[in-house]
């Protein structure tokens, strides 16, 4: 089979061979109809680059890193993260880049010495713990960095509306008739402060108080650990007649213990959870929640990180917030 050229495809598509190298290298100065229409025409002549004959044209690997770190352990079975990385990787290969996954533990080093040795342009770090030394050395390294739901003073960061949304379902249990709302919240990170701070907002304006013992921690995406605190919740002499989740799939652990307890969801008590992960919708009864957009997140974050690495002198640090909403399901009674 004769190997297809550059030229080859702009003959095909009746544009200049200029155009199509753009189109296939990510850069940002077409239309999209145009990108699309180029890499539909290369990928129907199978074409396929030349790697590093492009990277000693324009000193660039086009790979991408993405730094993923999960404590539960759930790795790409994590349906949040899952969506942020599935949506990013397809974000990357639309403007020609590959994805390599960075770790610090293939005897490369650091996720910093990884980066460096894979020539990654630029890097998506996703993360529940953004204070550990790897990653704050990455960050501020010479290598383009975009990161999911934490701010690094004057870095680039993609972000959940987390107050708005914790606001959101609080005011929803208020507007229900509830006042006795207990907070089953995560580990005390940078996105859990901004959930109690939308808890707190919400409460103060309804003129509501609620007794500490109302507010557990747990863990993330840990039923097993939602499921204690439910129990705690529920041994309490004046029990809540609503408990917020630190997310849909750590809820599973606080449905099992309601059930084992005999306790009605939602004649009984009323629960809500956070994230909006397609398990909510398929439980019984249906869990109001808060959708958060994990597959805009990923794509927003790719663009966002190609234009920090192909405008180096003109890219401004941001911090983009994806909005999401409020789901409502069958969870939550009228009292």
């Amino acid at each position: 089979m004769p190997v297809v050229t550059i030229k080859d495809i702009s003959q095909k598509c009746g544009v200049s061979p200029a155009t199509v190298s753009k189109a296939l290298n990510g850069y940002g100065d077409i239309s999209e109809s145009t990108r699309e229409l180029v890499q539909k025409i290369a990928k129907e002549m199978h074409y396929r680059p030349n790697a590093a004959a492009r990277q000693l044209k324009t000193n660039s690997s086009h790979n991408l890193g993405i730094v993923y770190i999960d404590s539960t352990g759930s790795g790409l079975a994590h349906e949040f993260f899952s969506g942020v990385i599935d949506n990013a990787k397809d974000e990357a290969e639309k403007r020609g880049y590959d994805v390599t996954f960075i770790s610090s533990a293939l005897g490369y080093g650091s996720y910093l010495e990884h980066c460096r040795y894979r020539k990654c342009d630029g890097v998506l770090i996703v993360s529940e713990d953004f204070t550990s030394r790897q990653v704050y050395d990455l960050v501020y390294s010479e290598i383009p960095t975009v990161t999911i739901d934490y701010v690094f003073d004057g870095h680039s960061s993609v972000l959940s509306k987390n107050v708005e949304g914790e606001y959101q379902l609080t005011r929803y249990l208020i507007n229900k008739g509830h006042r006795k709302i207990a907070f089953i919240h995560g580990e005390m990170t940078s996105v859990t402060k901004k959930r109690l701070s939308g808890f707190y907002n919400a409460l103060a304006e309804a003129g509501i108080e609620v007794p500490d013992e109302y507010l557990v921690e747990a863990v993330y995406h840990d039923p097993s650990s939602s499921e204690e605190a439910t129990r705690a919740l529920m041994s309490l002499k004046d029990r809540p007649t609503a408990i917020m989740y630190p997310d849909d799939y750590s809820y599973l652990g606080g449905m099992m213990e309601l059930e084992r307890l005999r306790i009605s969801i939602p004649d009984d008590v009323s629960v809500v959870g956070f994230d909006g992960i397609r398990l909510s919708q398929v439980l019984r009864p249906r869990l109001t929640t808060y959708y958060q957009d994990a597959p805009q997140m990923g794509r927003a974050s790719v663009r966002k990180l190609v234009h920090m690495i192909e405008n180096r002198k003109t890219s401004m640090a941001e911090e983009i917030e994806i909005p999401g909403r409020l789901l409502e399901g069958d969870s939550v009674a009228q009292i």
